[in-house]
């Protein structure tokens, strides 16, 4: 449990203000390095946001970042090596296999949760239409809660003037 510990540590660094891990697994990702196939050893992350997977090597580090939107599909397996994930994300077929330490079940629940959703959109303040204001100061100057003053003031400041 060190080794994945330490490297979700390490990944953290790498993460978007505010993104919370969820789970995280430790296992070996089939990757191309120079248009050659390797296997690289590190930590699979699955955040509230999306999947990342962290691998430390000499002098640097791997990092490479699937939204949960791009995945199309997924695929888990348990052999004698351990699990394995299997996933499609934007025309990438990506491979985490030889998985025996960290939350599994978790990982594989979040994955087939989130897989090809959308992330929630973030609500955006509408601004109040002016002459709709205008037209509730002057309701308010009409029934005398507003003073003429106060709503040719609030008025200028409306229209900007």
């Amino acid at each position: 449990m060190a080794k994945l510990d330490k490297l979700v540590e390490q990944a953290r660094a790498h993460l978007e203000p505010g993104e919370q891990i969820e789970a995280a697994v430790l296992g070996a990702y089939d990757t191309k390095v120079m248009g050659q196939s390797t296997v690289r050893n590190g930590v699979m992350l699955a955040t509230d946001r999306r999947l990342v997977f962290f691998a430390k090597k000499l002098g640097g580090h791997d990092l490479e970042s699937f939204p949960y939107a791009n995945i199309s599909s997924f695929e888990s397996s348990k052999g004698l090596m351990g699990h394995s994930f299997r996933f499609a994300a934007s025309g990438n077929d990506v491979s985490l296999k030889w998985i025996n330490t960290g939350d599994v079940a978790r990982f594989a629940e979040l994955l087939r949760a989130r897989a090809g959703q959308r992330p929630a959109a973030t609500a955006v303040p509408s601004q109040p239409d002016p002459l709709d204001q205008l037209r509730k100061l002057a309701e308010l100057r009409d029934a005398g809660i507003v003073t003429a003053k106060e709503f040719e003031a609030k008025k200028r400041q409306l229209l900007g003037l």
